[in-house]
């Protein structure tokens, strides 16, 4: 019997804008995640977050015109989470900061057993940059994701860092360079592994 699908869903948070020409090497490193996730049965979309109307605030609604309440519905409805971010002065993307902020409000949303809409959930992390900081970058996400309820794989990043002060970037490379690919590869392996585990037995809460 095959394994039971998995939803995906994740966010670009990079600066460029979807309607724009210019291609995103955020983008190229996460839909090569999401190739590899497929080869697991997990698929889903890729969302450019600074398409979407995410205003400023720390609830799941800031009111009208605010595009977070259906983003989030969307997150609740994934079993895996991806936040994709370019480094930008040594840290994380002022959009994936926007992303994470929305989401704590999930400290305060707990159900009867004091567990985050995002119990059982499994988060992952993309980074892509021409400058130090991936490190950096993955620890700042990864550590706000654990806190709004989210549980990390073994492995839950996958990254590529240029060399300083150079022009070479990810979306240049025709295909994955090899040391990339693997992390990547074993990311898609170990984080729907441990989706199914929460999926068929989550978080029990407090009694």
């Amino acid at each position: 019997m095959a394994p039971p699908k998995l939803k995906v869903l994740a966010f670009n948070c990079s600066l460029k804008s979807v309607q724009g020409k210019e291609k995103s090497s955020t983008q190229a490193l996460l839909e090569q995640l999401l190739d590899a996730l497929k080869e697991h049965g997990a698929v889903g979309d890729i969302v450019r977050a600074v398409d979407h109307n995410i205003k400023p605030g720390v609830t799941s609604d800031e009111g009208e015109g605010d595009d977070w309440p259906a983003l989030r519905q969307r997150v609740i409805n994934s079993d895996i989470l991806v936040i994709a971010t370019p480094i930008w002065l040594g840290q994380p993307s002022s959009v994936a900061k926007r992303v994470m902020e929305r989401m704590d409000a999930f400290l305060d949303e707990t159900d009867d057993h004091d567990r985050m809409p995002s119990y059982g959930k499994v988060a992952a992390v993309v980074v892509v940059g021409n400058e130090d900081g991936a490190h950096h970058c993955a620890a700042e996400l990864i550590q706000a994701l654990t806190e709004v309820g989210f549980t990390i794989p073994a492995g839950a990043v996958t990254y590529w860092v240029g060399e300083a002060l150079g022009d070479k970037e990810y979306k240049d490379f025709r295909k994955a360079p090899k040391e990339v690919a693997r992390v990547t590869a074993m990311l898609a392996s170990n984080a729907t592994h441990l989706a199914r585990l929460l999926k068929k037995n989550t978080y029990p809460g407090n009694s």
